[in-house]
């Protein structure tokens, strides 16, 4: 049997989240109780008027082949919510449903990086970005996020980045895993030097709507940015619709059908119930996404105010997603050692900064999508362990 893999396969990267998320059920097989802090998923149920929708689609039998783009009345809800939140004009035609959002970050890196290009990506950030740029062949360059900056960056670093082979950004906003956010200043400034270095960039906006202060802003609407950005969003964060597989990029028309000939190649096209549950969705009543964005404040609230008694550990205070990054650097231990403790001895699953790129060492990341009773036990249960190790 041959056994010899393609050499890009050797390029391709992994979520460490599963990885711990094994390790942690295996625990649980043998009797140990964990507390989930480590998965990215929020822990409540789908609005049930999404789920009848669903239900009420499968057996009006929208479960046939639907065009490669997705559904009309997704895309043109999609067009409209982003008139509504981001006040961007698009057309359907400028929008791309997947299965998930993952795919928007695989279909445009391949429509668009050749061997050698470089792409800018956040680092410590999501880990299929440096794993999918390198797969396409681009040379992935970190833009590192410090704490001392709020887990942003400012634009006079992103500049010194830059060469004749850049030829995309990656921005986040709000992040993960640091739950930090990039001002309108800033993006403002990153737009500049776009258009002066004729750069696309990525706009992953997944978290757009769990935010705790202020309103999300989109690089897309600065001047020449609208036909140089791509926008990725999707159903699974603020609708609780994480196994729905139900995501979303809009662009510019040319690109997007780019993309679309790569959804015919791969995955032909999204499930036509799902998108007709998400277009009720965003048409319907939006009070349980609030209701959850306001549970979450209050989570994220107590974690943090938590985390910053442990002996060896700071937080600063994430402004958006779900996510706390606290400092563990004063333990003396790295990322990858205090993760394990925490799982092997406090029986708390959370993830290395490591996890996230080399800029996250001397961090963890926690999810706050729990229930504040696990929260607090949590806590506790980590106290316990680092007081007996700081």
């Amino acid at each position: 049997m041959p056994s010899a893999l393609a050499r890009r396969m050797s390029r391709l990267g992994t979520e460490t989240a599963f990885e711990v998320l094994a390790k942690a059920r295996a625990l649980e097989a043998k009797g140990q109780h964990i507390i989930h802090l480590e998965i990215g998923e929020p822990d409540f149920d789908t609005p049930s008027h999404i789920v009848e929708e669903g239900r009420r689609a499968l057996q009006a039998g929208a479960t046939h082949y639907g065009p490669a783009a997705g559904l009309p009345e997704l895309k043109s809800a999609i067009a409209a919510e982003m008139l509504r939140s981001r006040n961007l004009r698009y057309e359907p035609d400028e929008v791309l449903v997947c299965p998930g959002a993952k795919p928007i970050m695989f279909y445009l890196l391949l429509a668009l990086i050749d061997e050698g290009d470089e792409v800018l990506y956040p680092n410590p950030g999501f880990p299929i970005y440096e794993s999918m740029i390198a797969f396409s062949g681009g040379k992935p360059v970190p833009i590192p996020l410090l704490e001392e900056n709020g887990f942003a960056f400012d634009a006079a670093t992103l500049r010194s980045l830059v060469t004749d082979r850049t030829r995309m950004i990656i921005l986040n906003t709000p992040s993960n895993p640091t739950g930090g956010i990039l001002e309108e200043p800033l993006l403002k400034e990153i737009a500049a030097l776009a258009v002066e270095r004729d750069l696309w960039v990525l706009s992953d906006e997944i978290y757009g709507r769990i935010l705790y202060e202020g309103a999300h802003t989109s690089v897309a609407k600065f001047p020449g940015m609208r036909e140089r950005t791509v926008i990725l969003d999707g159903f699974s964060k603020v609708y609780a619709m994480t196994g729905w597989r139900l995501g979303y990029g809009v662009g510019p028309r040319s690109i997007i059908q780019s993309m679309t000939k790569l959804q015919v190649n791969s995955a032909s096209c999204t499930a036509s119930f799902t998108q007709l549950a998400g277009v009720s969705a965003l048409s319907g009543p939006q009070d349980d996404s609030v209701e959850m964005v306001r549970v979450f404040r209050e989570r994220r609230d107590r974690i943090v105010k938590g985390l910053n008694s442990l002996p060896g550990v700071s937080c600063i205070v994430p402004k958006g997603a779900f996510y706390a990054f606290p400092n563990i650097k004063k333990t003396g231990m790295t990322s990858q050692q205090v993760s394990d403790l925490l799982l092997n001895e406090a029986g708390v699953a959370v993830l290395p900064g490591t996890s996230f790129g080399a800029f996250g060492q001397g961090y963890i990341r926690l999810s706050y999508a729990n229930s504040l009773e696990n929260i607090e036990l949590a806590l506790e249960r980590m106290h316990r362990v680092l007081k007996s190790r700081v």
